[in-house]
């Protein structure tokens, strides 16, 4: 035969074509949006682009009529026919479609891992069908498998049905108590640490600091119990976020306020809540407006991790120089935070990872319990001094050498829990009429969508323990804009500072294993009956102000982390994310420390203590035009960390090429996908029939 004879033709394989086997199961939302994950127990992919969906089934080519048996046999055998035994079928009869409800019943199959494949194209092997898992799965649900490592000692599952209860679960009032329990005191330093340094930055007594921590407890609940509800509906607490801090401090010390003495609180406080008000409604209107969808597209976790991270590191002249006041006390605190968390996680008192969920409170109860015996045997207690008696008056030299010593070791300093009442509701605009000016209002309007971008990741990261899919476009603009009405609710009672998802919850999820939202809301109860009670507040005012420190120092730490960590969504390894990375925290770093310096002398004499002065940028930034209240909004925001951090990852990481995947880039799940699986409807619509209500806005439902 010459070589121009043509071939003969080949016989036709299966029909419908199994898809053909992919680098990795495509059992995972995160890979199915483009993430393809390189660690231990996944399968590397040898390219960085986006997930190739199969090609759609081709039409069947003509068969020769001497051989229709052996063709419709292999048919036969694709579907599962074989002579003696049963196969799972991969692929569906010709005359049946694959319909919507079948795809997910194959996605909950494949939960369970990749398919046996034995040839080119896909077919499964011969053999008895595998064992279903002991565990059951819930009929509405999909599961989905997530990254994971080997060693798996910090609570992070590879799949979130690991978790003891997921989102929608209402396990018996026993369990709920105690993991609510659980939850809210790991997030305790959350809470409270952000009132105990801010007050007394305002001039306010111990009185005042009480009074403001229960106010913070109470707000607290509340916008918890609407976020759970109304908002995202995942189980993360709302609260006091530390992205306010710096912008609250830098509002405390401006120019303006150095030379008050009389109800300096007060008055400190109004400008506060004006300022949180109208940042709160802006942001109120980037979420329920839809415009956070759109500026979503622009933050990736290129841009989360190191501006999330930058929130942790500002704080370092605050934290160990306070510290370092009396370094008995707090270093000892800080050494048993470390301990607890680090070298005792893996302990486990029934189940429970006692010392690493608790290692907060553990650490200051010990350490408190350690300062109060010291104090009642006398150790800081120095002949003829008194430590109520201010060092301008005191004559002794001996006194004035130890009165520091004196203020910041003893634990009896403060009057704040004998003076509280035991019952004391909060209330709106107790501090009085909010003032508003815009140049501080611009300021907290930019942290907005700071906190904003931190919230996303919040969301984001918990969905991949609790959900069954990341939340829609629409879930997400609702959230942002509820947490926009919840910090308004925060600037009518005072807190001090706007209200946002705490982003150490998503840890504190991972290691309970406590997805169900009626945990966080039996807690936020909780939260609001003991705002109620005076002495509470009293009671975590009087925590000594090393101890404090100590506290945040961990607590930024912990911060800084959990924004680096998520890294973990990109390629973490990229050339290209290491350098926008390291530019990014650099200059979060450098520029703020410029603007900070400017035109300060070694002998500049600044009514505020040494840890404050970076705040006080306003009275001396490189921004001197004729217009006061622009070179106040510049020089204030250009003197914030995690500003520059933002500025300089989002415009890096929009401009530098780069694969989806190396970027980290995820798509949320689609709006008509989303409603055609009754588990993501479940898990996201809003009760009583609400979201009927709201159908017409497209940009806030599922």
């Amino acid at each position: 035969m010459s070589n121009s004879d043509p071939k003969p033709p080949q016989r036709p394989g299966p029909w419908p074509p199994a898809p053909e086997s992919s680098a990795m199961p495509p059992s995972s939302w995160a890979k199915r949006t483009g993430f393809k994950p390189k660690f231990s127990g996944e399968t590397n992919a040898s390219d960085s682009g986006q997930v190739i969906a199969p090609p759609p089934p081709q039409k069947p080519r003509e068969t020769d009529p001497a051989q229709p048996d052996l063709d419709m046999g292999r048919v036969r055998a694709v579907n599962g026919e074989r002579e003696g035994e049963k196969v799972v079928p991969q692929t569906l009869p010709l005359s049946q479609p694959q319909t919507d409800k079948d795809r997910t019943v194959k996605k909950r199959r494949d939960s369970d891992g990749p398919p046996k494949i034995s040839g080119t194209n896909g077919q499964a092997q011969g053999g008895p069908a595998e064992q279903p898992s002991s565990r059951p799965v819930r009929s509405d649900a999909v599961v989905d498998v997530l990254p994971q490592n080997v060693d798996d000692d910090d609570g992070f599952v590879g799949r979130h049905m690991h978790m003891k209860y997921e989102l929608r679960d209402t396990p018996g009032l026993v369990p709920i108590g105690l993991y609510g329990f659980q939850h809210f005191t790991s997030m305790l330093g959350s809470l409270i640490l952000i009132p105990l340094v801010i007050v007394p930055a305002m001039g306010g007594t111990y009185e005042d600091t009480a009074n403001v921590v229960s106010t913070v407890l109470f707000v607290s609940g509340v916008t918890t119990l609407l976020h759970t509800s109304f908002g995202s509906r995942l189980p993360l607490i709302q609260g006091p976020s530390f992205v306010f801090l710096a912008p609250a401090l830098a509002i405390i010390n401006s120019p303006e306020f150095q030379g008050l003495n009389e109800n300096k609180f007060k008055h400190i406080m109004k400008e506060l809540q004006g300022a949180i008000i109208i940042a709160s409604a802006f942001q109120a209107l980037l979420g329920y407006s839809g415009l956070m969808s759109v500026l979503s597209r622009l933050i990736n976790p290129v841009v989360v991790s190191p501006t999330v991270a930058a929130v942790g590191l500002s704080f370092y002249s605050f934290g160990f120089p306070r510290v370092g006041t009396c370094l008995e006390i707090g270093s000892v605190q800080i050494l048993l935070v470390i301990t607890f968390s680090l070298y005792l996680r893996k302990i486990s008192v029934f189940g429970h990872r006692i010392f690493l969920i608790y290692a907060v409170p553990l650490g200051l109860a010990i350490t408190w319990a350690a300062a109060f015996l010291l104090t009642e045997v006398g150790v800081y207690s120095y002949k003829g001094c008194d430590v109520n008696v201010p060092a301008s008056n005191m004559i002794s030299e001996h006194c004035r050498k130890y009165l520091s010593r004196m203020k910041h070791c003893r634990v009896d300093t403060s009057h704040a829990l004998k003076s509280s009442p035991w019952f004391r509701f909060p209330y709106p605009l107790q501090w009085g009429t909010p003032v508003f000016h815009w140049e501080m209002a611009l300021v907290m309007c930019a942290v907005s969508i700071i906190s904003s971008v931190d919230s996303v990741g919040s969301y984001h990261a918990s969905s991949l323990l609790v959900a069954s899919r990341p939340p829609t476009p629409g879930v997400l603009s609702r959230g942002i804009g509820l947490e926009g009405l919840s910090s308004v609710l925060a600037g009518l009672w005072g807190t001090g500072t706007g209200s946002t998802t705490l982003t150490e919850n998503v840890h504190t999820i991972a290691v309970t294993k406590m997805g169900s939202r009626r945990t966080v809301e039996l807690g936020a109860c909780v939260l609001i009956v003991l705002s109620l009670v005076g002495k509470v507040g009293g009671f975590i005012a009087s925590i000594p102000e090393v101890m404090v420190a100590a506290l945040l120092c961990f607590m930024w730490a912990m911060l800084t982390a959990l924004g680096l960590s998520n890294l973990r969504y990109s390629e973490a390894g990229s050339s290209r994310n290491i350098i926008i990375v390291g530019l990014s925290l650099f200059f979060s770093l450098s520029v703020p420390a410029y603007f900070q310096q400017y035109d300060m002398s070694p002998n500049s004499n600044f009514s505020v203590p040494s840890y404050f002065q970076p705040y006080v940028v306003a009275s001396h930034g490189p921004f001197r035009s004729k217009y006061g209240g622009v070179n106040y909004v510049l020089n204030t925001l250009l003197s914030l960390h995690m500003v520059i951090a933002f500025l300089v990852a989002v415009i890096l990481d929009n401009t530098v090429p780069g694969s989806r995947q190396e970027r980290g880039v995820y798509v949320w799940s689609e709006p008509d996908a989303a409603r055609r699986e009754p588990a993501v409807i479940k898990d996201y619509e809003l009760p009583f029939r609400v979201g009927r209500i709201f159908r017409w806005v497209k940009w806030v439902g599922i």
